[in-house]
């Protein structure tokens, strides 16, 4: 069943709403905001509860206790974010498009996601690690996936 193409996003059960997260890790790396323009940057600095090797979050359960300014999608809230990847099941559905095909409800693998390039395994690291956020800009989190290199 193919219920991300037949129900609103509103309508979803919360097991279906999650599972259109591809588990990628992009929406966890930080990004930044200037002041003046309102541009956005991404980095490869993630959220402390990232495993920058998996790419999965640590304590997911509790990830809003731990991190306090951690967002929960919602259908409400995605109205309000201009930061998602493009790649983004929760933004790809909102403006009306389909999954890609390496999305694992499609694909039925949940490799396929670092296969296809979208996942931050191996590509990024834990803001413990980091300095001043500015030393880590990078485009790639804003751009659809590239095939990964074997």
């Amino acid at each position: 069943m193919t219920f991300w193409r037949e129900k609103k996003l509103s309508e979803m059960s919360k097991e279906e709403w999650e599972s259109l997260c591809d588990g990628c890790g992009r929406c966890c790396l930080h990004k930044l905001r200037d002041d003046d323009t309102g541009e956005l940057e991404f980095t490869n600095v993630a959220c402390r509860l990232l495993d920058v090797k998996t790419a999965l979050c640590k304590d997911y359960a509790n990830r809003r206790r731990k991190v306090p300014d951690c967002v929960q999608l919602t259908p409400e809230a995605l109205a309000k974010i201009d930061w998602l990847p493009p790649s983004c099941a929760y933004r790809l559905l909102q403006e009306g498009k389909n999954l890609p095909p390496w999305h694992p409800l499609r694909s039925g693998r949940a490799e396929s996601v670092f296969e296809a390039g979208a996942s931050v395994a191996g590509r990024c690291i834990s803001e413990r690690d980091a300095g001043e956020l500015e030393h880590y800009l990078t485009d790639w989190p804003g751009k659809m996936p590239r095939r990964r290199r074997a």
